[in-house]
């Protein structure tokens, strides 16, 4: 896949019915707001790693991001795009609630760190498409700080790896993109997508530190 096509996966959101239960989601928790800074730690099938988050850098980001968090949002869900050298995605799962989440847009905000190596955005494929879905940047992709896609600018990041950098590295990556192609599937049926991608690395969690 070249990088073009890559760079338009990276935004690429399903927007499938999946019958969002309400009763697993609720409205207000898209009204808290995260701290000025807080860091997060990922337990995932690899290790740990770290994750410090500046809010000044994307306010609503920063705020959703933190969301996600504390409702545990991210418990159990699959590094479901390892693409070598460029990013560690994650977010979407069969989860009832997704389309919930989506359904609660997050203004679009300017590029003020770039994308280097280690920092989180949120995925995106036009105006006010950021939802759940997140990527770590696995080597210095500056281009998409400035990257026009669908009428919006950037990829905005909002946080980075303060630590295991060298977990997110240790990921298996051999499906690529194919695993990102076949996210349709994931939302169908996740067993059978697991039982396709039965390599693909595991978040178990995610919790504030002090």
């Amino acid at each position: 896949m070249n990088y073009l096509k890559s760079i338009i996966a990276l935004g690429f959101i399903l927007s499938l019915n999946l019958g969002c239960s309400s009763s697993k989601f609720k409205k207000n928790w898209t009204k808290t707001q995260a701290p000025e800074t807080f860091t997060t730690k990922f337990r995932t099938s690899k290790g740990d790693f770290k994750v410090a988050v500046e809010r000044k850098l994307s306010p609503k980001a920063a705020d959703r991001f933190y969301q996600l968090v504390k409702t545990r949002y991210f418990d159990n869900i699959l590094f479901y795009r390892v693409n070598p050298g460029f990013v560690a995605q994650f977010g979407s799962h069969d989860s009832t609630i997704y389309n919930a989440w989506n359904g609660h847009k997050i203004p679009d905000e300017p590029v003020l760190q770039g994308n280097d190596k280690g920092t989180l955005s949120f995925a995106r494929g036009g105006k006010e498409s950021r939802g759940t879905d997140l990527f770590i940047n696995l080597s210095d992709n500056n281009r998409l700080d400035t990257l026009n896609y669908n009428s919006v600018k950037g990829f905005p990041t909002f946080g980075k790896v303060t630590q295991g950098m060298e977990v997110l590295e240790a990921l298996y990556d051999g499906y690529s993109d194919t695993s990102m192609e076949d996210l349709d599937l994931m939302y169908k049926d996740l067993n059978a997508f697991i039982k396709k991608y039965p390599k693909l690395d595991t978040i178990y969690g995610v919790e504030f530190l002090k």
